[in-house]
């Protein structure tokens, strides 16, 4: 498969500043995309790399994604610096800060509530605001993304697991809803990727233990989620709706 065409087509990325979200940007960029890459922390120097890599283009904007006038800010640059929005790639999430592996009883309610607020209900919130620009080009896609601990379970995140388990909900809803706009709505959920974050909150050993129990027998590294979501948003997934794609080397089969 040849990385698909994007030139011409406007994407708005949510957690751009990450390991892999800068993938994803670059990605984007390399395939042609403009891009509207927001995030809390500051991601002007990736969008900047980005855009000088091309040949697409990429800018920043600083956004609260659990924050309606920002989310709507960050879509409104899109149609008044690109023209219009395409697609749209929830990547934003608590993964990081969730900090180490807890029984779900030792949780507390402002950490049940940030990673639910934030994980779910933003990723609502980008969506409903990016609607009226989809609409407004007749169409788009909507890539969501969940984690493959939907399946595995992954013990002492109780509150992480329920969320992407809530990601993969809300996008077969979605999908129901807006498919007679012609927005196809899909997730993809990642296996367990050697990037910093997971290296922050895991112990030594933890990433060398799940590439050993893939099919695929290696670690994951970011790199390797980009070109679904690269097939996603582009032209060749246009009758594929609803549907999660699981990438993980083959630890898991769905």
């Amino acid at each position: 498969m040849t990385a698909p065409n994007l030139h011409g087509k406007v994407v708005l990325l949510t957690g751009c500043t990450g390991d892999i979200g800068v993938s994803y940007l670059h990605g984007l960029t390399a395939a042609g995309a403009d891009v509207v890459a927001v995030d809390l922390a500051d991601g002007t120097a990736a969008a900047a790399e980005a855009t000088r890599k091309g040949p697409g283009s990429a800018v920043f904007r600083t956004c609260d994604i659990t924050g309606d006038a920002d989310v709507k800010s960050a879509v409104r640059l899109a149609v008044e610096r690109f023209g219009g929005l395409d697609a749209v790639v929830n990547n934003a999430a608590v993964y990081r800060g969730l900090g180490r592996k807890r029984p779900l009883e030792e949780l507390t309610l402002e950490e049940w509530d940030t990673v639910l607020r934030v994980n779910v209900r933003a990723t609502w919130q980008v969506i409903r605001a990016a609607l009226p620009a989809l609409r407004q080009r007749g169409g788009g896609r909507i890539v969501n993304v969940a984690s493959v601990v939907t399946r595995t379970g992954a013990a002492g995140f109780a509150h992480y697991v329920a969320s992407k388990a809530a990601v993969e909900g809300l996008t077969r809803a979605a999908a129901r809803e807006l498919g007679r706009d012609g927005i196809g709505v899909n997730t993809v959920s990642p296996g367990l990727v050697d990037d910093e974050a997971t290296r922050t909150i895991n112990e030594a050993g933890y990433v060398a233990a799940a590439a050993a129990g893939r099919s695929l027998p290696r670690a994951m590294v970011p790199e390797d989620l980009v070109g679904v979501v690269l097939w996603l948003v582009g032209p060749d997934s246009g009758f594929v709706t609803g549907q999660t794609v699981v990438v993980d080397g083959g630890g898991v089969f769905v």
